[in-house]
């Protein structure tokens, strides 16, 4: 063990370099949890973002920073048009469209696309409930009114 002491000086205990040793590893440490937890996944979340801006086509479903939703008409190399509405075309820049809601062949950010398919799975059988409950109410009240004819016709016969 004094051997390897010999050939690193900054370990020994007296050494006026031992304590630079201590105050440099926890700093060198730091940095490392900053960047495996910070640095790394921005980078990686921008690099993804970059890819996503150049893969928007025509037909593609956008949603901007904005909150505003329509679909490509055109890409240019720094602007996206945007159809929100009919006869309503708007230009962003592609910096400016923050997520691609769907398109023929990918579903980019497929958390949020599964969430709006659940929802609108969710709506479609809200509204096929609400229409066989109307249904129900209008064979209820269909029924009621010919019950009102026919007691209408009863006194009327007497």
């Amino acid at each position: 063990m004094n051997e390897i002491l010999t050939y690193f000086p900054m370990l020994q205990e007296g050494a006026p370099g031992g304590q630079l040793l201590t105050m440099i590893l926890p700093f060198g440490l730091i940095i490392l949890v900053f960047y495996f937890l910070i640095i790394r996944p921005q980078n990686k979340k921008q690099k993804e973002t970059k890819q996503m801006l150049a893969a928007i086509k025509k037909n593609d479903k956008v949603a901007t920073i904005g909150g505003i939703r329509g679909v490509v008409i055109s890409v240019k190399d720094d602007t996206v048009i945007i159809r929100v509405a009919d006869n309503v075309k708007l230009e962003f820049s592609k910096s400016s469209v923050s997520n691609v809601l769907s398109g023929k062949e990918r579903s980019s950010g497929s958390s949020s696309s599964k969430d709006e398919q659940s929802s609108s799975k969710e709506e479609q059988s809200s509204s096929k409930e609400e229409q066989s409950s109307s249904k129900e109410e209008q064979s209820s009240s269909k029924e009621e009114q010919s019950k009102g004819k026919e007691e209408d016709q009863a006194e009327s016969d007497n």
